[in-house]
């Protein structure tokens, strides 16, 4: 099923990146990972080939449900609010060519971030890369040199020691994050704490944009 998702995108679709296949777009608070708290324009594209089953965006897995826009009149969007910074994701954002939407982004003095499992090549020249890799589809180890931060989600218990397994693989000034899948809050949250206390290499990201009902 997640491969019929990612064959119905155009390949000249994700080789241009000219225009995407948006899903949402709009200016709110981050509310999870390291720049938690900040204030970011959020760009969601469409397709996904990885299909998480706790995926709190399966909307965006069928790249054909929404329209193609330029990025031109993405940015053009984002450019009408006060943000300093972009998060482009998704989806799977890394399966369409990013340089074009990175460059624009950058040219117009705008912080890019991009949140991305890492299972694809990545494109573009971005600011932040935040890495969060997946057990469908796992990361490229190119990849992992280029994350600024590594974000697990726990899900159950063999995640964390999913999580140590790309630790290993991350630069030395990679951010490591634990956050807790939303739904399963109440049973992982006490586990992660006890896990970071042993463990103080990584730290505990939330969801805080659930709890604040913030988009």
């Amino acid at each position: 099923m997640s491969k019929e998702l990612y064959t119905r995108v155009d390949k000249s679709i994700t080789q241009n990146g000219i225009n995407l296949p948006l899903v949402e777009e709009f200016y709110s608070i981050q509310g999870e990972g390291y720049h938690s708290g900040k204030a970011a324009y959020f760009i969601r594209v469409g397709g996904c080939d990885i299909a998480c089953h706790w995926c709190d965006s399966k909307l965006s897995w069928n790249a054909k449900l929404h329209p193609l826009v330029s990025i031109e009149d993405i940015v053009s969007k984002v450019l009408e609010t006060p943000a300093q910074s972009v998060v482009v994701t998704g989806g799977e954002p890394g399966i369409y060519n990013l340089e074009p939407l990175s460059n624009l982004l950058r040219k117009n003095k705008i912080n890019n971030f991009l949140e991305t499992s890492g299972a694809y090549k990545l494109s573009g020249e971005w600011d932040w890369i935040c890495l969060s890799p997946k057990k469908n589809k796992e990361p490229l180890t190119e990849n992992l040199q280029l994350a600024h931060e590594l974000k697990v989600v726990i899900f159950d218990d063999t995640d964390f020691e999913f999580a140590e397994k790309w630790k290993s693989q991350v630069n030395e000034d990679c951010k490591l994050l634990l956050q807790p899948e939303y739904s399963q809050f109440d049973k992982m949250a006490p586990k992660m704490v006890e896990y970071v206390k042993n463990n103080p290499d990584w730290n505990i990201s939330l969801q805080s944009h659930k709890y604040l009902n913030i988009p």
